[in-house]
């Protein structure tokens, strides 16, 4: 990813291309600059104005379907994964991103939409400087900021961010076990709805409802972010990692990790995560 990262990550003023297939593995976050408009987003509709910002975690169930005639937004386009590997694991991140699949309008003050924009701005300025010789770190850090920001403004106005209902206590204790690192040793999602007292079905069901992805999804990401820490680690052979995180071959492991990581643990210690797409 490390050379072509930059032709992902896509600043725009164009409302209209929020859910260009160009963007569907991505995450949007957009300011309102002026006017208003009705977004549709998951099959449900949501007013934003001027000041307002919308974090569009699957673009491709948005688009306007009102606008005024002084509407204008500008937003960048960042790739899921990559903002994911940003951002250390945390009951926050976690939760404000279903909160925010649910409800993508963050309501924030003069002054935070102006930080917001500065954040975009200084990401529009770095978008292209592929010359840096840390370019990915360097991006990432102004990304990280915008996210933080972002998180900070959400907190600030959704002092409850899930629901207190069976659907958000499930939701809540699915991403607690991720958090507390099951999927170094359960990556199956049976495991986690018999924990859950719970089908795999309903499990599946519900977290996909509630956040677009699958409960395999954010199990395996979980888990390739696991093994990625691992593989970092020199001092841990490819096999101590692989019996340690419990699979039952090693042949089995590499192919987990050409599917979830992108590439064979081997090639990843020789080319490094900058590689990964």
């Amino acid at each position: 990813m490390d050379s072509s990262l930059h032709q992902y990550i896509i600043y725009s003023t164009d409302e209209e291309q929020i859910n260009s297939p160009a963007f569907y593995d991505c995450v949007v976050h957009l300011l309102c600059l002026d006017g208003e408009g009705i977004l549709s987003f998951n099959e449900q509709t949501f007013p934003i104005k001027k000041g307002q910002i919308a974090i569009l975690s699957q673009p491709q169930h948005a688009r306007f379907v009102y606008k005024s005639d002084n509407f204008s937004c500008e937003y960048i386009a960042a790739p899921d994964k990559f903002l994911h590997n940003l951002l250390p694991a945390n009951n926050y991140s976690i939760q404000g991103c279903v909160s925010l699949f649910s409800n993508p309008i963050i309501d924030v003050s003069e002054a935070e939409a102006k930080t917001f924009s500065i954040d975009l701005a200084n990401i529009r300025r770095r978008i292209d400087d592929t010359e840096h010789r840390f370019y990915t770190e360097m991006i990432g850090s102004v990304l990280q900021t915008m996210v933080y920001d972002i998180f900070n403004f959400h907190a600030r106005c959704n002092s409850g961010v899930l629901t207190t209902d069976r659907v958000g206590y499930i939701t809540s204790q699915f991403f607690m076990l991720i958090e507390a690192g099951r999927p170094k040793t359960q990556r199956e999602v049976a495991g986690y709805a018999e924990q859950l007292n719970v089908t795999p079905k309903y499990l599946s069901d519900t977290i996909k409802r509630i956040t677009g992805k699958s409960a395999s999804a954010h199990i395996n990401r979980a888990a390739a972010n696991i093994i990625i820490e691992y593989l970092k680690d020199d001092s841990l052979s490819i096999t101590q990692i692989a019996d340690e995180m419990q699979f039952t071959s090693l042949s089995y492991f590499s192919r987990y990790c050409q599917k979830h990581i992108g590439m064979s643990p081997a090639r990843f210690r020789t080319v490094g995560i900058q590689s990964e797409d």
